[in-house]
């Protein structure tokens, strides 16, 4: 009897040592599948608020134009503008906008945008779209391209219609209206 329980924790004991060195986690670089996700069109309608000048500003320039640039050429701002509902400054804030603007053309008023719209109202509280374009600001209707989101717009892609609202050279302070039209799963 000793005999046969010796054997069978020996037994057992090898099959728990040889199974505890076989590979549990995958070591498969990529896996493919074939079911398509259900795609969503999302339509939204903000409004962004750039403010360069007031006691709080909300984009400042952190990088200046070099010497002998033409109309500002090279400078670059940072942003954390509020987006709100409607063109009010003091209307329903629903996310900001992250990220910076740089004037990236020597012959007209033209901008490389890389923000984040990043939501904080409702079910998108939490989720991001992220944009990287070209904006010319004196265009009536400037379209750049929505490369990506997060949370409930994950896998983004679409568009941002953006035009100003308002404009004030002297004060700094500009509202863009903004329609956003994204696919997403």
């Amino acid at each position: 009897m000793m005999a046969s329980l010796l054997s069978f924790l020996l037994a057992f004991h090898l099959t728990v040592i040889m199974s505890s060195s076989l590979t549990t986690t995958s070591e498969v670089f990529s896996e493919q599948s074939l079911a398509k996700p259900v795609e969503k069109l999302t339509q939204l309608h903000f409004y962004f608020h750039d403010n360069l000048t007031s006691k709080n500003p909300t984009a400042m320039q952190i990088v200046g134009p070099p010497k002998g640039s033409t109309g500002g050429f090279g400078a670059i701002f940072m942003m954390d503008d509020p987006l709100t509902e409607g063109p009010s400054p003091s209307s329903k804030l629903i996310g900001k906008s992250q990220g910076m603007y740089a004037i990236a053309s020597q012959h007209e008023f033209g901008l490389l945008m890389v923000l984040n719209f990043v939501f904080i109202e409702g079910v998108y509280n939490g989720s991001t779209l992220s944009i990287l374009g070209r904006n010319v600001v004196m265009e009536k209707v400037r379209e750049m391209p929505v490369v990506g989101g997060s949370g409930v717009f994950r896998f983004a892609r679409g568009s941002a219609l953006a035009k100003t609202y308002m404009f004030n050279t002297t004060s700094g302070v500009a509202i863009v209206e903004y329609n956003v039209s994204v696919m997403h799963v």
